[in-house]
């Protein structure tokens, strides 16, 4: 028997791979989409509420709850079936319909969500999507002229997706009931999972389109403040090659765009990254339904070619703007500190010069003094010497002036040659 101890999270991270399978689906039918972002100024979602908010709709409809710590749900609500996945910044519901309404796209089919309990919801919703789902027509002017009725023609893309399989089509506009509008005609060789992967495709591809826009407005608004800080950023290199200004005025300056900078970083690189992930995304879903042209239509890769991607270059752009800014900012700042450096250097080297004078100053004055005060304390010895051997005036027979001078050379010598012994132990 194998008895090798399994990693703690073995079996989470294996049962997350299908966490969130496709549901399998029919034609013709419904689906109705619901995406419900965090309020921008939440840290993360609150998973408990999101929960909450689930069982709540699921105990209109008397369905079995989730269980603990679930993030994804499938089940019956009534006649209809319910997905909700929940993710780092926001939570869907769809909900599957059998059969088409005679009205297309009938707002009716959103009816499923109470408006009680839309008020509710922990967030604010991010898209909303209506889905018909049906069956292919014989011909492919039925589906054509379908899609001229239902759709903007100047920004309707329409393809076939999976080798035929089924013809998609969109404009990815918001329709006066405040939904996004796709169709799914499909051909009678799909099967319910394909199907379902279409539809679930269709749904991705709206979200994570309308999430990683998201970063626009933030990305213009950031160009506009880099724009400004730009200005001031070009306006100290000049001055610093010009020399204008005290480099520590510079400095301070300098240090106050790097901080304005480094605020702004911290404040958009979750939204620029998130964005980031999220077109990838996009392009990803895309690409997996693997696209041939319908007719003389766009394709759904054309459409995201000429209105999305601008959209996405210009979060780039800004983006690499912070970067590059940030990366200046650092190199002058180096630049403004190694003169800084400089500066003071020369300024402390001249500190030191002058304290040398001043110390060769001070040595002269100590000289002067010294020699002062050999005479000082040379004429009291003298006096003192003289005193002692005034006696001896009458035995050598000279006067106390002889005396007085004779005494005054060894005396001076003998002081002057104390006074030096004296600093030379000072000094050692």
């Amino acid at each position: 028997m194998f008895s090798l101890d399994d990693h703690p999270q073995r079996y989470e991270l294996a049962n997350e791979l299908h966490a969130r399978p496709s549901p399998a689906l029919k034609a013709p039918g419904t689906a109705v989409y619901l995406a419900v972002k965090r309020p921008e100024n939440a840290a993360s979602r609150d998973r408990d509420a999101d929960r909450a908010h689930l069982i709540d709709l699921l105990d209109r409809f008397g369905a079995p709850h989730p269980g603990p710590g679930a993030n994804h749900y499938f089940g019956a609500i009534g006649r209809y079936h319910l997905k909700w996945e929940q993710h780092t910044e926001f939570v869907t519901y769809t909900v599957f319909g059998d059969g088409v309404a005679s009205r297309a796209f009938d707002p009716a089919a959103f009816d499923v969500f109470p408006d009680d309990w839309l008020q509710t919801a922990p967030g604010k919703r991010v898209t909303s999507a209506h889905i018909r789902i049906d069956t292919m027509p014989d011909t492919e002017d039925e589906m054509n002229e379908a899609i001229s009725k239902w759709f903007v023609s100047e920004s309707v893309a329409s393809t076939w997706v999976l080798e035929r399989a089924a013809m998609i089509a969109g404009d990815f506009r918001i329709d006066p009931a405040g939904h996004m509008r796709f169709a799914a005609f499909i051909g009678k060789d799909a099967g319910d999972s394909r199907i379902g992967r279409i539809v679930q495709r269709l749904c991705e591809i709206e979200t994570y389109k309308s999430m990683s826009m998201l970063g626009l407005p933030l990305a213009r608004n950031l160009q506009a403040k880099l724009g400004h800080l730009d200005g001031e950023l070009t306006h100290l290199v000049s001055a610093m090659s010009r020399d204008d200004e005290p480099a520590e005025a510079t400095l301070d300056e300098l240090l106050q765009i790097s901080s304005e900078l480094e605020d702004l970083t911290a404040a958009t690189s979750f939204r620029l990254s998130a964005t980031k992930a999220y077109e990838a995304i996009v392009h990803q879903r895309i690409t997996s339904l693997r696209e041939a042209r319908f007719m003389d239509r766009q394709t759904l890769s054309e459409f995201m070619m000429r209105r999305y991607d601008p959209a996405m270059r210009t979060v780039k752009s800004a983006e690499k703007q912070l970067t590059a800014m940030a990366r200046r900012s650092m190199r002058a700042g180096d630049l403004l500190r190694t003169r800084v450096d400089v500066q003071r250097s020369e300024q402390n080297q001249a500190l030191l010069e002058s304290m040398n004078r001043r110390a060769d100053m001070q040595l002269r004055l100590q000289e002067t003094v010294e020699g002062l005060s050999v005479v000082a304390i040379s004429y009291y010895a003298v006096s003192l010497a003289g005193y002692l051997a005034y006696p001896l005036t009458d035995v050598l027979g000279i006067s106390k002036g002889m005396l007085t001078a004779v005494l005054t050379l060894p005396v001076v010598g003998l002081v002057w040659l104390a006074v030096r012994r004296i600093r030379h132990s000072i000094e050692k």
